[in-house]
């Protein structure tokens, strides 16, 4: 895109308005009078429109799990060529094969930057995952670097819905629903099946994509914490209605069953003039995290800063958690304040958006923005030798977090890396080395000699 067209998308973002409200029923017209009242399905739509549903549950789940939504379109979507098979680029999907699970702690430096030309699509790369596409279970874990936008090609996500996390440039997202701003420190989530294209608003774009193949994510409960505290959902904005009337041929290309379909149309599909329902896009402002944490003593378990979930099958473990380690003050007594040593069931996978991260040393080779770290089930982790000298001696005043911005993906299975991510060369070959030195410290009373 030139300077003139990124120029334009930047103001066009600028100037969005908003509904507010996570899981609401929300409605929109782009044109008055668009939108049916009083009933979803009429014998002739408004304006000579098409009504149609889009179900991300099934019809019968309990009506506070349940997501659907009427699209009143220009086109149906069923007015479509036949899709054919894609190459899949560095796009993976689970299950994942290629590779055996590792117990060991992996960390990889930020993506390198893309060919020119890049667009966000192009531009995925799967770093590895769980669970099973076709089984509607497990997770996936993306990264993506672009320097070109999508312009004559839509993409749509069968298999799960994609938590977008970006860490450098913006991105203006053209959804079925309406335009969505994503900038660094936000976060957009783009339900199964709803179709967009990502613009550029800086030229280059780079972050990290959560495929959620399990349970559209929901808040959290709050349990003892009460009716206030972590993601309000009134900071989750969804777009308003803006349709695309464009004729000329589009690509849409559909991931499926973990492959990428295409299909060239002979219009936009994102030509929806109105709508109601709860299966909608959002973008949420990571720095409204409202971070709730110790005010005596202790760290607190990272999951009292969990934005989003994706229930299981089982109270409690999530097939994935949204985390957030958002600006926040550190006031614990006699506490080791940085995150501490800890062999967890579940997996993690974390990033850094920007600044640094408490519990790890940054510069060349350590932990900047745009790296991943992976520690799976029970693998061992914790603040590195650097941090854990500095913490140990620091002197316990009250302490402000307000220069990192970073995240985790936690899911209840191994993530299995993809062979791609196994062999990469940003691979940081010596993670380990950054626990070398935590020396032995203990001093044994009396003569040293065990009970």
């Amino acid at each position: 895109m030139s300077d003139a067209g990124t120029g334009q998308a930047r103001k066009t973002a600028e100037g969005l308005e908003y509904l507010s409200g996570f899981d609401n029923e929300h409605s929109s017209e782009a044109v008055p009078g668009a939108l049916p009242i009083g009933r979803n399905s009429p014998q002739r739509a408004p304006l000579g429109l098409y009504a149609e549903q889009l179900s991300g549950t099934a019809f019968t789940e309990p009506r506070h799990l349940n997501r659907r939504s009427w699209l009143y379109r220009i086109r149906p979507s069923a007015a479509h060529p036949p899709f054919v098979r894609a190459d899949n680029g560095a796009l993976r999907s689970a299950p994942f094969t290629e590779t055996d699970p590792d117990p060991n702690r992996l960390r990889w430096d930020p993506l390198p930057e893309p060919a020119a030309g890049t667009d966000f699509l192009t531009g995925l790369w799967t770093l590895g995952g769980n669970g099973d596409a076709r089984q509607r279970s497990g997770m996936a874990i993306h990264l993506y670097a672009a320097n070109a936008s999508m312009t004559d090609r839509v993409f749509s996500d069968s298999d799960g819905e994609l938590l977008i996390v970006p860490e450098r440039g913006g991105l203006l997202l053209h959804t079925e629903f309406g335009l969505l701003r994503v900038e660094p420190g936000h976060v957009a989530l783009i339900p199964r099946g709803v179709r967009f294209r990502a613009v550029l608003l800086d030229g280059t774009a780079r972050g990290y994509v959560c495929e959620n193949y399990g349970r559209p994510f929901v808040l959290p409960e709050l349990g003892p914490i009460g009716a206030n505290g972590l993601a309000a959902a009134r900071d989750f904005l969804a777009p308003t209605a803006a349709y695309e009337d464009r004729d000329g041929p589009i690509e849409v290309v559909n991931k499926f069953c973990g492959n990428l379909w295409t299909a060239v149309y002979d219009h936009s599909p994102l030509d929806v003039v109105a709508w109601h329902g709860s299966h909608l896009p959002y973008v949420y402002d990571l720095r409204r995290f409202n971070v709730l944490g110790s005010i005596s003593y202790d760290h607190p378990d990272p999951s009292i800063f969990t934005v989003l979930t994706s229930p299981s099958d089982t109270p409690g473990l999530a097939g994935v958690d949204f985390v957030v380690f958002a600006p926040r003050w550190l006031v614990g007594e006699d506490t080791f304040r940085p995150p501490y040593f800890h062999r967890n069931v579940m997996s993690e996978y974390m990033g850094l958006i920007e600044g640094a991260y408490d519990a790890k040393s940054a510069g060349p080779g350590g932990f900047a923005p745009g790296c991943g770290s992976l520690h799976n089930m029970m693998s061992a982790h914790g603040p590195d030798r650097e941090t854990f000298d500095r913490a140990s001696a620091a002197e316990l005043r009250p302490q402000k977090i307000d220069d990192g911005l970073a995240f985790m993906f936690e899911t209840r299975w191994p993530v299995t890396a993809t062979s791609q991510a196994r062999s990469a060369d940003h691979l940081q070959p010596e993670y380990d080395r950054v626990w070398q030195g935590l020396e032995r410290n203990w001093q044994p009373p009396g003569d040293g000699i065990g009970g």
